[in-house]
């Protein structure tokens, strides 16, 4: 078999990867807190082919001896880019931006039975009725927003506006509350959980607390909110569309290298 066909079919799948990356950072664009994410290529490993009988012809080269012929490439490893994304002020009270990059809210995400912290950087907050006099401090996908004990927040819309202090102390209701919001160590174990959520990983290879660090007591004077705002993403859409450019572009080459090689193979079964 042709060693070109490997090499080709294998890196093709690994560009049809990136490829979903650069789409799906293109489509969260306009989503609240979203953070870019960027892949990276490796060489897959390299068969080493003696190609001189007489060693002592080797003398003095300057690269591997013999001929290396690669496999392909796969992605190493995808990173999210934590960078800071604008701030676009809407002017409503339950609106909050972080200032700072790797900081995060902590939310209750219910699955089946179970309840799990997970975290959010988007700030676009809602309130939802829980009786007559009684709301609670919901994302917008409905999950509960923590204080630092991991209490759902939930006070009486009727008294008092809604404001926020410094350290991200939340005042609502007559009431005081302290965000629950944690700093990534290391955000790149954090696993993505789906509508703009990350949690912790099933296996952490390292304590929890170097992976998030909660932002508490003396540590909330580190947090940095900003009221009456939204954090935008931080996806530049020109620079996905040129990268999405050079992926297609090297798509085609890799598919060109097919049709070649199967043409060979053509002329060399052709051959009696």
């Amino acid at each position: 078999m042709n060693q070109t066909l490997f090499t080709s079919v294998s890196t093709l799948s690994q560009l049809q990867k990136k490829l979903d990356i650069i789409s799906n950072n293109m489509a969260n664009i306009d989503t609240n807190g979203y953070k870019r994410r960027e892949a990276s290529f490796s060489e897959l490993l390299n068969q080493n082919t003696a190609n001189m009988l007489q060693e002592n012809r080797e003398i003095g080269r300057l690269t591997p001896n013999g001929i290396r012929v690669g496999a392909g490439a796969r992605i190493a490893q995808t990173q999210m880019v934590g960078t800071q994304g604008s701030l676009q002020t809407t002017g409503r009270d339950l609106d909050l931006a972080f200032t700072k990059e790797n900081q995060l809210f902590k939310v209750l995400v219910q699955e089946d039975s179970e309840s799990s912290v997970h975290y959010t950087r988007s700030g676009a907050f809602a309130v939802t009725p829980l009786g007559e006099d009684e709301v609670m401090l919901v994302t917008s996908e409905g999950h509960s927003v923590l204080d630092q004990d991991n209490q759902p927040i939930t006070f009486n819309p009727n008294e008092g506006e809604i404001a926020l202090a410094e350290g991200g102390v939340l005042r609502a209701g007559g009431q005081t509350f302290n965000l629950g919001v944690v700093e990534a160590m290391r955000p790149q174990l954090l696993q993505s959980a789906g509508s703009n959520l990350f949690s912790l990983p099933d296996e952490m290879p390292v304590p929890q607390n170097e992976i998030v660090r909660e932002l508490a007591a003396e540590a909330r004077d580190e947090i940095g909110l900003q009221h009456g705002s939204l954090e935008k993403s931080n996806v530049d859409l020109t620079k996905e569309m040129t990268d999405m450019l050079t992926v297609q572009r090297a798509y085609q080459l890799q598919s060109r290298s097919i049709s070649l090689a199967d043409q060979m193979m053509g002329l060399i079964n052709g051959v009696r």
